[in-house]
C-alpha cells in the first residue's frame, strides 16, 4: 500500500481514535498508527481484551492472571535449584495440581543472585496463593526455600512476602481470555471423543 493510500486510510478512522493515536504515537510510521487507530476503534476487541485487576496486585485480562515476582536468592540457591530442574527435566508437569494453573518459568539473573518467576492462571491473585498452600505445599517450599527470608508458603506472612517482590505488568495480552484452564481441559476431551467417533465411523 503506498504512503498516500496508508495516509487515506489513517484518516478515515473516527476523530477521537485518530486524536489519540496522534497524541501518543506522533513520531511513528503511519502503518503503526493505522494499526493501533483500529484497535481503539473496535469497540469490541477493547472489551473482550480488557485489562483489569487481579485483585491483591497483577493484571488479569478476562479470566486469566499474570504473576512475575523477581526474588533474591540464597547463595547457592541457583546450584541446587538447577540440580532439581536437571533432576525432572526442566518439567514441572506436578504443577499441574493447581487447576487454574496455565504456565510457570524459573529464570536466574545477575550471576545467579535473582530468581525471576513468572506465570498465568485464573482468577483472582489470593486464592491462587491458596492454591499452591493447599495443593503443592511441599514443591512450593522446596523451590522457594533457596529465597533469602521465605517464610513458608502455609505461613499468614508468606502473600505479603510475594507481593514485596511482585512487579506487575505494565501490558498484558492474552489470545483467548475466557479460555480457563478447566475449560480447556473440557474441549480437549470433547475434541478427543469426537476424534475416537469418527475414526470408528471410518
Amino acid at each position: 500500500m503506498s504512503q498516500p493510500e496508508l495516509e487515506a486510510r489513517f484518516h478515515r478512522l473516527p476523530n477521537t481514535a485518530r486524536e489519540r493515536v496522534n497524541a501518543v504515537l506522533a513520531d511513528a510510521k503511519i502503518a503503526l498508527k493505522i494499526r493501533i487507530g483500529e484497535f481503539l476503534a473496535d469497540k469490541e476487541e477493547i472489551a473482550e481484551h480488557a485489562v483489569t485487576t487481579a485483585g491483591r496486585i497483577g493484571a488479569k485480562s478476562g479470566e486469566i492472571s499474570e504473576l512475575t515476582v523477581i526474588m533474591p536468592l540464597k547463595p547457592g540457591g541457583a546450584e541446587r535449584l538447577r540440580k532439581f530442574f536437571k533432576l525432572v527435566g526442566g518439567n514441572l508437569a506436578g504443577a499441574g495440581e493447581v487447576g487454574t494453573l496455565h504456565n510457570m518459568r524459573f529464570v536466574f539473573l545477575d550471576d545467579d543472585t535473582k530468581l525471576l518467576f513468572a506465570t498465568a492462571y485464573d482468577g483472582e491473585w489470593d486464592p491462587y496463593i491458596d492454591d499452591f498452600a493447599t495443593k503443592i505445599p511441599e514443591m512450593m517450599d522446596y523451590l522457594f526455600s533457596n529465597v533469602e527470608g521465605w517464610p513458608g508458603i502455609a505461613s499468614p506472612e508468606v502473600k505479603d512476602f510475594i507481593t514485596q517482590y511482585q512487579i506487575p505488568a505494565e501490558a498484558w495480552f492474552v489470545a483467548h481470555p475466557n479460555l480457563t484452564v478447566s475449560g480447556a481441559t473440557r474441549l480437549k476431551r470433547q475434541d478427543a471423543t469426537v476424534q475416537r467417533f469418527l475414526t470408528e465411523l471410518n
